[in-house]
């Protein structure tokens, strides 16, 4: 009809005509996201609408498929797929299984307009549009894991399982377990990447088997030795893998051979950078058809460096997203930092929109350790005097050392390197915005606040510790 009707009009009012409706087109309010991937919080991992899984392989089939540019949303249980709970107990937190860490949303193949999919070479452009917590499930909690199941980075001081369970009011969060603090939350995603081909799969176990049964068992962090496993290796033990069904050869292929979630890789996985909020851009390398992207890990806030482990404010949540994809883009912009190509990592961008603070308290820390030994440039020593220093600080002012390490490991602080050449300390730094307070925490002319007042009470839910692994004590306790 078109035309027909076309043909008896002149050219101009014809240029006209298509000027309108293409004005119109771009006129038009964008599309509401499309939900690819819902989630029950009332229902375990393993009975979702669309299968979870918690290993990367290349073999985990794509449980949908997303067009560039075209808005979408992915809903996410929590990491530990509900099995810690807003209760006033911390065992679940003690007696967590870790092998079924982390559940994620997903894979999601990516295609272009004409349904072409991402290709190895290529990067992904994943834009972050918005995102937060499920609505009705407004509530996360933060965490140290007893030392004998998973430890943290300060386990040799805090052993003990504990927990604490924060609300969300609009953008703050505040916890009755540890009162007097009120913050806005950085929402993001801890954990977002694709998927491995089987030839980086390879890799990714050869270097970690190696480093797992490696002669010197007696590697430690901060020269401290933990419980914890050097290294991740592939078990079938608590592995949920999407759609592939348990109990087939198929199964037991990939669960042999597929990697853990818990580390940060090539892929970005489980990298906690706190600052991928709202507007934020991540460019992923592809390494398969589809780049089959998956995610999870919500955190409604985290400190730089997650350090009490189970730490940030771990919630279930949503993404809402964009990809984009650049042909040719790993040879183009990723340049290889190992033996082969695969050898990349992610770029990041970082969003517009973070919470303000204008006050800071800065704790410093050099690669000097409890015991007064000199380690040579040693960030993670340094690191941790910087955390152990506000710990026994922030302490001076009411609160346990327990809500403290919590409270690190959660609210907006920031981590820093400042020196890493000055032989022989590296020195690191922890900032903590001091308004998140309701008391004023700077050194005074007049000495500490006293009174009935200044005890924070009650405390974080804490579990005893059974082993016999010594315990650091700190100076601020003897």
């Amino acid at each position: 009809q078109f035309t027909v009707w076309s043909q008896q009009l002149p050219y101009f009012q014809i240029f006209w005509f298509l000027d309108v409706v293409e004005d119109c087109f771009l006129c038009m309010a964008p599309c509401s996201p499309k939900l690819v991937i819902p989630i029950n919080v009332k229902r375990k991992p393993w009975e979702q609408e669309k299968a979870l899984h918690n290993r990367w392989h290349p073999d985990i089939p794509p449980v949908a498929e997303v067009t560039e540019e075209v808005l979408f949303r992915v809903e996410m249980i929590d990491w530990t797929g509900g099995a810690i709970g807003d209760n006033s107990s911390a065992e679940d937190v003690k007696c967590l299984d870790l092998s079924t860490v982390h559940y994620l949303s997903g894979p999601i193949k990516i295609v272009d307009a004409s349904f072409v999919p991402a290709k190895p070479g290529d990067i992904l452009v994943v834009e972050i549009c918005n995102l937060g917590p499920l609505p009705g499930d407004e509530w996360g909690y933060t965490g140290t894991f007893d030392r004998e199941n998973g430890g943290g980075f300060l386990t040799d001081h805090f052993p003990c399982a504990t927990k604490a369970i924060w609300y969300f009011d609009g953008i703050y969060a505040y916890s009755p377990h540890i009162p007097g603090v009120r913050f806005p939350g950085l929402t993001h995603p801890g954990l977002i990447g694709t998927a491995p081909s089987k030839e980086l799969l390879d890799i990714w176990n050869r270097r970690e088997e190696t480093l797992e049964n490696s002669v010197t068992q007696s590697i430690k962090l901060c020269d401290v030795l933990h419980t914890r496993p050097l290294a991740n290796l592939p078990k079938g033990e608590g592995a949920l893998l999407g759609m592939i069904k348990t109990g087939t050869s198929e199964w037991e292929r990939i669960a042999a051979e597929a990697a853990r979630t818990i580390p940060g890789r090539e892929n970005g996985g489980n990298c906690d950078i706190k600052n991928l909020s709202r507007g934020s851009k991540i460019y992923f390398p592809v390494f398969v058809d589809g780049a089959n992207l998956s995610m999870g890990d919500m955190h409604f806030s985290q400190g730089d460096g997650e350090v009490s482990f189970c730490g940030a404010i771990e919630m279930s949540g949503f993404l809402e997203l964009k990809c984009e994809i650049i042909r040719g883009g790993m040879e183009k912009y990723l340049t290889p930092m190992g033996p082969t190509k695969l050898h990349v990592n992610p770029i990041f961008e970082i969003g517009p929109l973070e919470p303000q603070f204008s006050e800071w308290l800065v704790f410093e820390g050099i690669s000097v350790d409890e015991k007064g030994r000199q380690h040579y440039l040693d960030a993670s020593v340094a690191y941790k005097r910087a955390v152990l220093n506000a710990i026994d600080y922030l302490s001076k002012f009411g609160y346990s050392r327990e809500q403290v390490y919590l409270l690190l490991s959660c609210c907006p602080c920031e981590g820093r390197l400042a020196s890493i050449v000055d032989t022989p300390n590296a020195v690191a730094t922890i900032s903590i915005p001091t308004a998140i307070f309701d008391q004023d925490i700077r050194p005074q002319k007049q000495g500490l606040p006293i009174g009935p007042r200044l005890i924070r009470r009650p405390d974080v839910l804490k579990c005893t510790y059974d082993a016999s692994l010594p315990v650091t004590k700190s100076q601020a306790s003897v």
